[in-house]
């Protein structure tokens, strides 16, 4: 475990200087942090404001509910955009992010923190709700399904689409390649549902510290992940990739710099995760999410291609994600 790599290194791990949103999930129940996490990242919402203005729409206020960008993405539609709203990460941003923002449940046994026998919850009626209105913005060209993963990503700083919900890790290719002013605002949620909003869902990667080398290779290691969690090198990612500061110190440096400020938006994932986090809204633990979040993909693709209606598309999707999760607790025991 990172943890214990950094104590043995003779750093002392405090667990309580990481963003506990972020740190919480690669720790184990005991509290002790397994990997470092490295680029996290979150799912933020990302619009045009010149788009916006010629829309007739406020380009200094972001829509704030998913009612909001509907009508947003209608606005657009008829002012002549092409591209009104997309996503990326279909999965993540729609149904990860999405449940635990509304403090719901992505799985049961709290996403599977509590155990290898959850089963997928993605067909709820608040999930059906939501895909039931994607599904009819996508038949009035005012959402615009962008393919898989983050393939839809450049059709925003290129300006093709007003609308986007995707990876804060996305904020450095939009500062450097946008030609048209931007806005960056939370990720859109539904008022009507009680607990939203709450916190986003992590997204990146960390470092996992492989067993069996030589003492000395592990202090070379331990020298390395506390270079990492150095305050200032901490924010000098942060602020230059849009990917998020692990320690609340970082985030404070940052704040006191003026970054903020100057950049209206780039603390929006920050404070998306931030906030402390419930047993439902802590992360998603699932064995084979590889291949869960490839079924979410073929299924949710049948809404958008009329194949399916939301609810059918969901049932599916929870009955071939809930085989995953069963292969996977067979073979962990």
């Amino acid at each position: 475990p990172a943890a214990k790599v950094l104590n043995d290194g003779g750093f002392k791990f405090d667990p309580t200087q990481y963003v506990s949103a972020v740190a919480g999930y690669y720790t184990a129940p005991n509290g002790q942090m397994l990997s470092y996490p490295l680029n996290s990242s979150t799912t933020i919402f990302y619009y045009n404001k010149d788009a916006f203005k010629k829309a007739g729409l406020d380009p200094e206020k972001a829509p704030k509910t998913w009612p909001e960008v509907f009508a947003a993405a209608t606005k657009l539609k008829a002012s002549g955009h092409s591209c009104p709203f997309t996503t990326s990460w279909i999965s993540w941003t729609q149904l990860e992010s999405f449940s635990l923002w509304h403090n719901t449940l992505f799985a049961s046994k709290n996403n599977g923190f509590d155990g290898n026998d959850a089963k997928l919850e993605i067909n709820t009626p608040l999930h059906v709700r939501h895909f039931e209105n994607l599904a009819k913005a996508s038949k009035d060209g005012s959402f615009v399904y962008k393919g898989r993963g983050n393939v839809p990503d450049a059709s925003f700083p290129s300006g093709e689409c007003a609308m986007i919900t995707g990876s804060s890790g996305l904020y450095a290719r939009v500062a450097k390649e946008a030609k048209f002013a931007y806005g960056i605002s939370a990720l859109p949620y539904y008022p009507d549902v009680k607990g939203a909003p709450q916190n986003t869902a992590i997204g990146g990667a960390s470092l996992w510290v492989m067993s069996g080398k030589k003492a000395e290779e592990y202090k070379g290691v331990a020298d390395f992940l506390n270079f990492l969690n150095d305050t200032k090198v901490q924010a000098a990612s942060h602020q230059r990739t849009g990917y998020l500061p692990v320690t609340t110190a970082a985030y404070k440096l940052t704040e006191a710099s003026g970054f903020y400020e100057k950049n209206p938006g780039t603390d929006v994932a920050v404070t998306q995760m931030i906030r402390k986090a419930t047993d439902k809204s802590r992360g998603i633990r699932l064995g084979n999410f590889v291949q869960i979040r490839s079924i979410i993909d073929e299924e949710t693709e049948q809404i958008w291609s009329g194949k399916k209606s939301p609810k059918e598309a969901l049932d599916t999707a929870v009955t071939r994600g809930n085989e995953q999760l069963a292969r996977f607790a067979r073979a962990n025991k």
